[in-house]
């Protein structure tokens, strides 16, 4: 399974749009479940998070000072934890004020897309389309570039 655990609630259609469209193509290859905290100071949205990631789940933060990937590493970093025996793998994107150390602490790894900053929804849209890309990538199926 793929969990996305995301602080705040989409407003904008269009954003809607994309992110349903990628978790129904998501879903023809994984189980995919998004998860949405309500936005709130950074310790309140941290103990949310904190009920809800599993430790025996492969979890990620989403993190500016966390490691870069390409499509390829992400890809093959995805396929290696399934192939591992871990379940469920665990996206975390944090609310506006970020992500407080005890969640990161909590995470298997650290990524970050970019050192720009994207709106929440935004961002929500491109992490759904790398794991779509990802799964075609798993899959060797053609995809656009």
């Amino acid at each position: 399974m793929i969990k996305i655990i995301c602080v705040g609630k989409i407003k904008e259609k269009y954003l809607t749009d994309l992110i349903n469209d990628y978790k129904t193509r998501i879903s023809k290859y994984h189980k995919i479940e998004i998860i949405e905290l309500k936005d709130n100071d950074i310790n309140s949205e941290s103990e949310e998070i904190l009920k809800i990631i599993n430790p025996k789940d492969y979890n990620i933060c989403l993190d500016i000072k966390g490691e870069s990937y390409g499509s390829i590493s992400l890809s093959n970093m995805i396929n290696d934890i399934f192939s591992s025996g871990k379940g469920t793998i665990t996206f975390i994107i944090g609310g506006s004020n970020g992500i407080n150390e005890t969640v990161k602490n909590k995470c298997d790894k650290l990524i970050s897309f970019s050192k720009l900053t994207f709106p929440h929804g935004l961002f929500r849209g491109i992490l759904l389309e790398q794991i779509y890309r990802s799964f075609k990538i798993i899959n060797n199926e053609s995809y656009h570039k």
